[in-house]
């Protein structure tokens, strides 16, 4: 009875941590960021990036280039490498497709958004400025130890074509990306006109509290293992997404194909979905009191806008182009995050604090060498790894290594490793990966200094 009661428990924290993350991460965060990453991959050509890609391309350009290049290509480790592979063998140089590999992962909009809301702004800006310093110095290092290789493989692939063909991204494609990242910024941004509420009213009379405290008895908040708890609001958030998943897997799995009635209907509920998340919603004795917000207000300007730019100034196919590639990530991504959050909330109440706070509880630096280590074994998933990295630092881990371990996660994984040897060969492969553990353990080391 003991070990029932025991998985009970641990099956109680695990869905806890899923509902409470479900309602306060994915919608303002994440759905405008599938968006985002939609219109990066479906909609800005992969040749206007990779033409300032090549060898002989002055480093001022080629790096930053590449560095861009990253953020707007790849989702993902597993995706950033068949771009990867694919740019190096038409003739980008080493040390531009090396920044390319390294930033793509570390800052993508959709790791970024979710570090920046689970974990905090110091950690989602120390990830952007130090991936790409890092991508850099890295690609630069690389490129000046195998100069010689470098030369010889630009003269054997000689496809300097692909790199000067012309290729620009429409200004309606820049607006609509500009757009939609007002929606993700709107949705997270806590500052004062964006989260005071201009008007409130109170609906649910008495069922309202009664409600929420049964919502308390069933997924107990608990701070020490990071829960939040479950709120009204949350429980009508959850729902919209539940229905948000059905009309889309009717709607969206095949756009391409073109669009059917529930195409329209999954958008409508998304739309809706971000105004109700953006709504301020209290418990109070009287029943339930909802803000109308300043995030409410800029979120239907913002959606507004997007619509009538995507109905009036896009073909109807690079619509469907955009959303099929939007439910690619989401097909992909989605079990992946919920099943990770999902353990990462059951590890919280298994893991003993004080293996974390030995390990990593100070920032030394074998502590951020070991952070880093485990990233290579212990590979999480671009998302998942952001819950796994909650948990860490509800259970003591210093925000020193915690860095460390974000940083080299979505790089030294074993089949990273693998893949990467397999294009550029084993010697500048491991140059690679020890550049990578030594910036990353130092990132690590001085990033704890500066926040302690």
């Amino acid at each position: 009875m003991e070990i029932l009661a025991y998985l009970g428990r641990l099956l109680q924290t695990g869905l806890g941590s899923l509902a409470a993350y479900l309602a306060a991460h994915v919608l303002l965060c994440l759905l405008p960021a599938f968006f985002i990453a939609g219109v990066l991959s479906a909609l800005i050509p992969k040749e206007a990036i990779t033409r300032y890609l090549g060898r002989n391309t002055p480093k001022w350009i080629s790096y930053p280039a590449s560095a861009l290049g990253g953020f707007v290509l790849a989702v993902c480790s597993c995706t950033i490498m068949p771009l990867f592979a694919s740019i190096y063998k038409k003739g980008a140089g080493l040390g531009p497709a090396i920044t390319f590999l390294f930033v793509g992962p570390a800052i993508n909009i959709l790791a970024i958004s979710l570090t920046g809301v689970a974990i905090g702004m110091d950690i989602a800006l120390a990830r952007i400025v130090l991936s790409i310093g890092f991508g850099i110095i890295i690609g630069l290092l690389l490129a000046w130890i195998f100069r010689k290789d470098d030369a010889a493989h630009d003269a054997a692939t000689n496809q300097q074509d692909a790199f000067t063909a012309s290729a620009t991204v429409p200004a309606r494609t820049w607006l609509l990306f500009v757009l939609l990242l007002g929606v993700l910024i709107a949705g997270t941004l806590q500052v004062e006109l964006l989260t005071h509420s201009y008007v409130t009213f109170t609906v649910g009379e008495t069922w309202a509290p009664g409600f929420q405290q049964w919502l308390d008895r069933l997924v107990p908040p608990n701070p020490a293992l990071g829960i939040e708890g479950v709120s009204v609001h949350g429980v009508f958030l959850i729902g919209l997404l539940l229905l948000i998943g059905v009309t889309a897997w009717e709607g969206l799995r095949t756009v391409d194909e073109g669009f059917n009635r529930w195409t329209f209907v999954a958008l409508g509920l998304i739309t809706l979905t971000l105004m109700v998340a953006a709504f301020k919603v209290a418990v109070v004795p009287a029943g339930l009191t909802i803000g109308i917000t300043g995030k409410w207000l800029a979120e239907i300007v913002l959606l507004a806008s997007i619509w009538w730019l995507v109905a009036r100034k896009f073909e109807v196919y690079e619509i469907q182009e955009w959303l099929w590639e939007m439910w690619r990530f989401v097909r992909q991504i989605i079990p992946l995050l919920i099943v990770g959050v999902f353990i990462a909330g059951m590890a919280r109440a298994v893991i003993p604090a004080t293996w974390i706070t030995t390990v990593a509880g100070r920032n030394t630096f074998w502590a951020n060498l070991v952070a880093v280590l485990f990233g290579v074994f212990m590979y999480f998933p671009t998302l998942v790894e952001v819950p796994i990295a909650q948990t860490f630092l509800t259970l003591g881990m210093q925000r020193g290594p915690l860095l460390a371990y974000l940083l080299a996660d979505p790089e030294l994984s074993l089949q990273s490793i693998l893949i990467t040897r397999s294009v550029i060969g084993g010697k500048k492969t491991w140059v690679y990966v020890g550049f990578v553990a030594l910036f990353s353990t130092l990132a690590g080391l001085i990033f704890g200094w500066v926040v302690g």
